[in-house]
């Protein structure tokens, strides 16, 4: 892996593990704990059913992928990533993972990756699909919130860049987040899912500190309603972290990168 490589040389080859601003990788080869492979060494733990790796034709970071089915999540105690733990007016970050969707029992959120426990009002930020927010359907959000709990007015959080275009099913794609302390964006393929009025996002003022009783990171479910679910079914081939927002180029380059 070596040592993080200067931003000009990284964007030719465009791997996760050496880019600067990488708090964590993991690319799901291993079986059992997943320990990030680069940036932070934070393991990844089932939370549920056990969470197998299967062989996944197509995965852009080796022969396998975690094959995440209802009631299966993935999560790392607050204590234990304090770099994942991004709040106040200065948190900055970008989330991108590689997966490949498949339908499900019930149609509701599907949430991939992120600090989000609307139980205990530990919202920070959360990677989602098929959110249902503003009559979106099947779309990536990138979900932030200041505050904790429901976006004033409302049941929910309603906070969040949302894309244009539906994830397709059984097919491999790079979905994410990113935020910038002023804007949230939603992105698709490497590319801005641009969605007016919703992506970009306008929300300055930061992210909600959530303190010792925050929320867990947590991959393939989040806890609301005084439970896990909102789960997310399909194959997770790849899942990155920055402390940063990433530029449009870094991002496409994120998006095509692939494991010789």
């Amino acid at each position: 892996m070596g040592a993080p490589a200067p931003r000009g040389e990284w964007l030719n080859g465009g791997l996760p593990d050496r880019h600067p601003a990488l708090i964590a990788f993991w690319d799901f080869q291993d079986e059992g704990v997943r320990r990030s492979r680069a940036g932070e060494p934070y393991a990844l733990r089932e939370g549920g059913p056990a969470v197998p790796r299967v062989q996944a034709p197509g995965a852009p970071f080796g022969p396998c992928a975690a094959d995440l089915a209802e009631g299966g999540w993935l999560a790392i105690p607050r204590r234990e990533c304090p770099r994942l733990d991004i709040h106040g007016a200065g948190g900055r970050l970008t989330v991108l993972a590689w997966i490949r969707r498949r339908r499900k029992s019930l149609r509701h959120c599907e949430f991939i990756a992120g600090q989000w426990n609307e139980t205990n009002r530990g919202r920070q930020y959360g990677l989602f699909l098929n959110i249902g927010t503003w009559h979106g359907e099947d779309q990536i959000c990138g979900h932030v919130s200041r505050t904790g709990g429901p976006t004033a007015g409302y049941k929910y959080c309603m906070d969040g860049a949302i894309g244009a275009t539906a994830v397709g099913w059984d097919a491999w794609h790079c979905v994410g987040m990113s935020y910038d302390g002023v804007q949230a964006y939603a992105w698709l393929d490497g590319r801005l899912d641009r969605h007016e009025g919703l992506n970009p996002y306008p929300y300055a003022g930061g992210l909600h500190d959530g303190g010792p009783d925050g929320s867990d990171f947590t991959v393939g479910g989040v806890h609301r309603s005084g439970e896990m679910g909102n789960w997310y079914c399909g194959l997770l081939g790849g899942l990155a972290v920055f402390a940063e927002a990433l530029s449009p180029a870094e991002i496409w380059a994120l998006a095509q990168a692939r494991t010789p």
